[in-house]
């Protein structure tokens, strides 16, 4: 079984870490068989949200007996203190746990510091004193933010969308965290589902120094990874193959399906709508055929380009460009 160092944290994970937000779609008994599958397949991190609406009560509920086995990490969204305490308690009591092992800000827009003015570093410095929380940790989807922080010397680890479709910058921004012995916990490691093969993508990280959470939902999606544990997959002819492949038709402009652009005011579906075609032929469904999604793509003419969604996009992508030749290209793909 293939490990990983946390940085500075001295935590060991598991390179096939479990990322719970998925499990949010799935009822109480479905996660719990999941998510004790995943620990008893050998894989010992688990990393969820307060904002995953119920995923932390379906952690706690599947893995609290083995809780000194396992590795948790969960984040607070929050940029007030009273709201930072609140989501702490909350997290401890829906994880049944009376620690976390890392404690993240949530993507926030700016860096927590001590003296910002807000109060949030400060509180995540009671927390750590109090025994509430073991390390400090942020999550981000912008690379200033991501940089700011690992440079910073505040944050033991540091969460970025990070795949084999991410670019120089990227790849600068996991060798700082090496320089700087900041654990980097990798996100979005399927780049949204446009990803589908589960060998390329773990062969490519398991060369580096990150540590990928699979966001997983179903059992068959927990399977492809658990092969790793016992036989972890390596580059070779055929993967090098497939990420050229991928690079070719992928890398540029397309969009990672973080929903950070959301809600659009005319109600369109931009993280599904933006990528409609990517996704179908990659993973073929004849669910997207269906007059629901037809009156989907057909709400993406509604656009109001109001710039809202461009504006708040961490990527900086230009969406209702997107949205143009996605509605363009489906209209292709239903007259096949």
């Amino acid at each position: 079984m293939q490990t990983i160092r946390l940085g500075r944290t001295n935590l060991v994970v598991s390179k096939n870490g479990f990322g719970a937000l998925p499990i949010q779609r799935v009822d109480m008994d479905t996660a719990k068989k999941i998510l004790r599958k995943a620990y008893d397949g050998g894989i010992n991190y688990f990393d969820t949200a307060r904002a995953y609406t119920d995923s932390e009560d379906k952690m706690g509920a599947a893995l609290s007996d083995v809780r000194k086995e396992i590795i948790i990490s969960t984040k607070t969204v929050s940029t007030t203190v009273e709201g930072f305490w609140n989501d702490l308690r909350a997290s401890l009591a829906a994880l049944k746990t009376d620690y976390i092992d890392i404690y993240q800000f949530h993507n926030p827009d700016f860096c927590p510091r001590p003296g910002d003015g807000t109060g949030l570093y400060e509180a995540m410095l009671e927390a750590k004193a109090q025994g509430l929380i073991r390390f400090i940790g942020i999550t981000n989807h912008r690379l200033s933010i991501a940089e700011e922080a690992v440079v910073s010397g505040l944050y033991d680890t540091l969460q970025f969308p990070f795949s084999y479709l991410s670019g120089e910058k990227d790849l600068a921004l996991v060798r700082l965290c090496e320089e700087h012995d900041v654990g980097f916990i990798c996100m979005k490691a399927l780049a949204g589902g446009l990803i589908t093969n589960a060998r390329a993508a773990y062969a490519y990280l398991a060369q580096l120094p990150v540590a990928p959470i699979w966001g997983i939902q179903r059992e068959r999606e927990l399977d492809d990874f658990l092969v790793f544990q016992n036989a972890p997959a390596e580059m070779d002819e055929e993967i090098t193959a497939v990420l050229d492949a991928d690079r070719k038709e992928l890398q540029g402009d397309f969009c990672r399906g973080c929903g950070y652009c959301m809600p659009c005011p005319a109600g369109i579906n931009i993280g599904i709508c933006s990528r409609i075609g990517l996704i179908m032929r990659r993973a073929p469904s004849e669910g997207y055929y269906s007059k629901f999604w037809q009156d989907e793509m057909e709400k993406t003419k509604n656009c109001l380009h109001c710039g809202q969604c461009t504006q708040k996009c961490p990527y900086g992508l230009d969406a209702p460009s997107l949205l143009e030749k996605s509605y363009l290209d489906y209209q292709k793909l239903l007259a096949e």
